[in-house]
Order: structure tokens, then C-alpha cells, then sequence
């Protein structure tokens, strides 16, 4: 299949995540407690992909540019969720004070809407270099799309919004994740850029937004599903690509 095809098939597929991720928080009676495996599986996924996969073939294009673009990529992400938005985490907002001022729950959506762009880019500089590495990205990027969508609906209605405020939301985080992936589509030659980028961001995603969140989970049970997230790419890549 042509890979713009490809990575527009599959930026629906995270979109459609991100709005089941909404659609938990603003639906009462849904289980939300399996979500914190999603985002410790994603953290080792993700981290591991990032490292092992994205920057060696962001460096292979770009050389000592892309190094520039990947820590741009990080500071990025890092400016618009915890810069611009002092208090931010994944998972459900249980902090009503800190929302107070709808503005924040609003500086909270502009940092995801940043970040899930850079997610849609991902996805479709991966597929432009090989399918190989388009479908890694893609999962790690799958992974950590209900959670996404989970927290901003969650911020929503902790700041005073209503449920279908919160829900229409985590649309708008699905469509960001599309308008990325038509974006790299459309300036598909820029993919020695685009690809850098959008690793700075995974890295950040995964060891600055992602990780934090799974230590505060007691016990070595959240520790090792990172650990199934990291192992999982190593099998997926002895099985899928080594051979």
C-alpha cells in the first residue's frame, strides 16, 4: 500500500483512540482502572522505539542537523505542557483547584493539541522511510492515544466544562493527529526534518510525561510493564525485521 495512504489509514485509527479515550472519562460507568497499564506499556514501547529505531534513522538522514531537530522536538513539547501549563499529567484531573481559571484546562488542550500534531507527523515520516519503522511508530503512538484522550476530557471537566465540552475535545485531539500526518504528507520531501522532530517529541512523551506517571504507581507491577513495553519492541524486531 502507498505509505500516504497508509499513514492517513492509521492517523483515523489513533484519532478514533483518542476519542475512545474521551468517550471513558465523560461515560460514568466505563472501567478507567486498565489505563495505567496502557501508559507504563506505552512508556517502554515508546522509549525503545525512540532510541533504538527513530533517532538512529533520524541521524542516518540528517547527520548532526537532526540531533538539533531532536532536542528541538523535546524543548518543544516541554515548552507548550509544562511551560505554558505549570500543572499537567496523564491520567484522570482530580485537582479541581488547579482549574479554576477555564484558561488553564484551554493551556492544557493547546500542549496536547502540540503534541498529538507531532504524533500524526510521526506516523507519516516512519512510513515515508520503511514500513518497518512507519508501523513501530505507529504503535508506539497507539498506545498512549486513549490515555491522551482520557486526560484532556478529564481537564475539561475538572475546569467547569460539560461532558460533551470534554468529549469534543478529545476530537479535536484526533483531528490534530490527522492534520499531522496530511501535513507530513504534503511536505513529504521535508521528512529529514519531520522524522527528528517528531522523535524529540516521543522521547519527551515517553520519559518526561509518561514514566513519571507510572512511578507513582506502588509496588515493581507498573515497573515491569515497562519492561514488557521495552521487550515487546526487541520481539517484535527479532521476529519481524532481524529475520
Amino acid at each position: 500500500m502507498n505509505p500516504i495512504l497508509t499513514s492517513i489509514v492509521l492517523g483515523l485509527t489513533a484519532a478514533a483512540a483518542n476519542i475512545f479515550g474521551g468517550t471513558i472519562i465523560v461515560q460514568r460507568h466505563w472501567e478507567r482502572r486498565y489505563l495505567k497499564y496502557f501508559v507504563a506499556l506505552g512508556a517502554g514501547f515508546m522509549l525503545s522505539t525512540a532510541l533504538v529505531e527513530v533517532v538512529p534513522t533520524s541521524l542516518e538522514l540528517g547527520g548532526h542537523y537532526a540531533a538539533f531537530l531532536i532536542l528541538l522536538g523535546y524543548l518543544i513539547i516541554h515548552f507548550f505542557e509544562h511551560t505554558v501549563t505549570p500543572h499537567f499529567h496523564f491520567g484522570e484531573e482530580t485537582h479541581h483547584d488547579e482549574f479554576l481559571h477555564p484558561h488553564k484546562g484551554l493551556s492544557v488542550l493547546i500542549g496536547l493539541l502540540i503534541h498529538t500534531f507531532f504524533d500524526g507527523i510521526a506516523i507519516a515520516a516512519g512510513f515515508l522511510v520503511s514500513n518497518w519503522l512507519g508501523w513501530l511508530i505507529f504503535l508506539a503512538v497507539f498506545l498512549h492515544k486513549i490515555p491522551e484522550g482520557f486526560t484532556v476530557a478529564s481537564v475539561m471537566l475538572a475546569s467547569g466544562r460539560s461532558r460533551t465540552y470534554a468529549w469534543t475535545t478529545s476530537v479535536l485531539l484526533g483531528a490534530a493527529t490527522l492534520a499531522g500526518v496530511l501535513t507530513m504528507a504534503l511536505f513529504r520531501h521535508q521528512v529529514n526534518e519531520g522524522l527528528p522532530l517528531a522523535a524529540g517529541v516521543t522521547i519527551y512523551v515517553a520519559a518526561s510525561d509518561l514514566i513519571p506517571e507510572v512511578n507513582k504507581e506502588p509496588g515493581a507491577k507498573m515497573a515491569l510493564v515497562v519492561f514488557l513495553g521495552v521487550a515487546t519492541l526487541f520481539v517484535l524486531d527479532y521476529f519481524f525485521h532481524g529475520h
